[in-house]
């Protein structure tokens, strides 16, 4: 071929490649054309999300409430003006990207919630709050609520308020602690301020919104449930060696007999007035203690005593129950519930959830008394009580007589206060709600109230405003307390959750009771139970005593969930002696009884040898025989 011919040939080619290229260009220009006119929608979606287009979506909000207008595709269209087509091709692989993501933001707005109206009636039932937590890093309250739509108010936030134990709505000149956008869910945080004046320890929290210029609540309020998050001591528990414990004796408390007897709980009452106020012995100074910005006296006599009694515990490793007692002072009747000052002839009374004065001292001596008994220095008390036998209003918590519900609401208020005081010192301590041996009796005009229903109206109350890993602390005496005999039947005694008594006959009813699953513990497992306080008189002869607390012990041993058997008591007390109660190891002059060696031996390899007499008496070949 020529030159010229070649030439001319590859002039044709290159403008074929040329045109082909030029038609290949139109097609990238098209394509990207498309493209954008797609992407001037769905970006202007994405942008809308990302706050560049809110002032298309939220125009209008001034002028409907709050709420989100209705606005249409062409509407959000007709405000992006797109740029000019450059000829510049971003990959398709970046466009595919980007229309993914803006159709996920155009759905995720059509899927928002729907609004919802609500009124004054029904508001506290729009939502819950789901957690009430400390943050153990920052020492934050954490608070969480979830609700099906969003409740339609003057704006677009959730409010959070603190409330006090004994209020019931938000006060009009409270302001809330912190504020998000409403949704489904939402969660707002708050200082914990721990142990400074204005602590939240204690409060209760309820989310809110802003509705015809006031605060309405959606939420019931919830209290904090882990106040052990914050607590220094993580390991102030001793775990007993087996469930033989004892009430007792200070008196003997210096003598060797508690070793003798193998002693592995004790329980001892702390009186709290007894604690307050200046020491007149100047060998023992007064104690200034100050918490949440106020200072307390403390009588340094009375502290000295407790310290000797659980300092010797400890040291003879004993578990340690303390049985908080709120015994009548009228130098300190802020610790006295209002409705209980009126008299009454119990010897102990409700304490004071109801009033400022009484919740500041009650943190303030249950903290006291967790930080000194958390460590070795002054002893260690694992086990907390608070009250005795609740449900006995007239003879152990008085109170003004008024419905169940009433009445354990008032026991709830300060039950939380301990019990947060204790565990945010002490995480390991277990605190204890504490009822007898009646249990479903239903006895009309009764004044006092069954443990059943206490138990009951007790679980519904704290399970509903946070729940807490209470346990309790059950005394299932004999009926009468005369009658030694567990195994005599009796009318008051059956196997089943309608019995009018709960004795170690039946026992089982009360394990199986809380076995329920409205009762257990947050993890799924059951509640603690300490017996707490039980006797047997030897008034109708030391044999028969004897094999009573052999009855008992066995039969205790047999529940996983009886975690402790403090026998009331280690010596004759002569005022119960005189109602045929004699329920000592010794008697008043320090004489064995029987029941001494049985106490001592029960939880050895001997045990058989000192209480295989007791079968006979029982009526039975084999301990098996005792348990359900």
């Amino acid at each position: 071929m020529s030159i010229k011919k070649e030439t001319e040939a590859k002039k044709k080619i290159k403008n074929k490649t040329v045109r082909k290229r030029k038609v290949l260009k139109r097609s990238d220009r098209e394509r990207t054309r498309r493209l954008v006119k797609k992407l001037s929608v769905v970006l202007g979606v994405a942008f809308a999300a990302a706050g560049v287009a809110a002032v298309f979506l939220f125009l209008s909000m001034r002028d409907t409430g709050g709420e989100l207008p209705e606005i249409t595709l062409p509407q959000i269209t007709e405000k992006i003006q797109p740029r000019p087509e450059e000829e510049t091709d971003i990959g398709s692989d970046v466009l595919n990207h980007i229309i993914t993501a803006g159709n996920a933001v155009w759905d995720s707005f059509h899927r928002r919630p729907e609004t919802v109206e609500i009124t004054e009636a029904d508001a506290a039932d729009f939502a819950d709050v789901t957690e009430c937590l400390i943050d153990p890093e920052t020492r934050r309250v954490s608070v969480t609520a979830k609700g099906e739509g969003i409740p339609k108010s003057d704006d677009k936030f959730y409010y959070l308020f603190a409330l006090n134990t004994y209020e019931n709505s938000i006060p009009e000149d409270a302001e809330y602690l912190a504020r998000d956008y409403k949704n489904e869910e939402v969660q707002m945080s708050t200082a914990l301020n721990y142990n400074h004046a204005g602590t939240r320890l204690f409060k209760k929290f309820v989310v809110a919104v802003k509705k015809d210029d006031k605060y309405l609540p959606v939420t019931t309020p919830r209290y904090i449930t882990n106040p052990e998050a914050i607590a220094r001591y993580s390991s102030v528990y001793q775990q007993p060696k087996s469930i033989k414990g004892l009430l007792v004796d200070p008196a003997r408390l210096s003598g060797s007999e508690l070793d003798d007897l193998g002693v592995k709980q004790a329980a001892y009452n702390i009186p709290v007035a007894r604690l307050l106020g200046p020491t007149t012995n100047p060998s023992y100074p007064s104690i200034q203690y100050t918490y949440d910005g106020r200072t307390y006296t403390f009588n340094g006599q009375v502290v000295k005593e407790y310290d000797i009694i659980f300092g010797t515990l400890t040291a003879k490793g004993i578990t340690t129950t303390a049985i908080i007692l709120n015994n009548y002072s009228s130098a300190y009747q802020q610790l006295i519930h209002p409705q209980a000052r009126g008299g009454g002839s119990a010897p102990y009374y409700m304490f004071n959830g109801a009033e400022e004065s009484g919740v500041e001292y009650m943190a303030a001596i249950a903290t006291f008394l967790a930080e000194r008994y958390s460590d070795n220095s002054h002893g260690r008390i694992s086990n907390w009580v608070i009250a005795n036998e609740i449900n006995a209003r007239k003879e152990w918590n008085h109170m003004a007589y008024t419905d169940v519900e009433t009445y354990v609401e008032e026991y709830a208020r300060a039950f939380r206060v301990f019990y947060n005081a204790i565990k945010s010192v002490s995480s390991s301590a277990r605190v204890y709600i504490s009822i007898d041996q009646q249990w479903d009796r239903n006895i009309k005009n009764n004044t006092n109230y069954d443990g059943r229903d206490i138990l009951d109206v007790f679980n519904r109350n704290i399970s509903s405003k946070g729940n807490l890993d209470w346990g309790v602390a059950q005394h299932p005496y004999n009926v009468p307390l005369t009658e030694p005999r567990i195994w005599k039947a009796s009318k008051y005694v059956e196997h089943n959750a309608g019995t009018s008594m709960l004795t170690m006959e039946n026992i089982e009813v009360l394990v199986n009771y809380l076995r329920q699953e409205q009762f257990l513990k947050e993890d799924g497992s059951t509640r603690s139970i300490l017996i707490s306080e039980l006797g047997y008189t030897s008034s109708a002869g030391q044999a028969l005593q004897a094999a009573a607390f052999a009855y008992a012990y066995y039969k205790m041993e047999a529940y996983s969930e009886i975690d402790g058997f403090l026998l009331n008591r280690e010596t004759d007390a002569g005022e119960e002696v005189a109602q045929g109660l004699a329920f000592g190891l010794t008697d008043a002059g320090g004489g064995r009884k029987q029941i001494y060696n049985v106490f001592k031996y029960i939880d050895t390899p001997e045990h058989e040898t000192y209480t295989n007499f007791a079968k006979e008496i029982i009526g039975i070949s084999s301990w098996r025989e005792i348990v359900r």
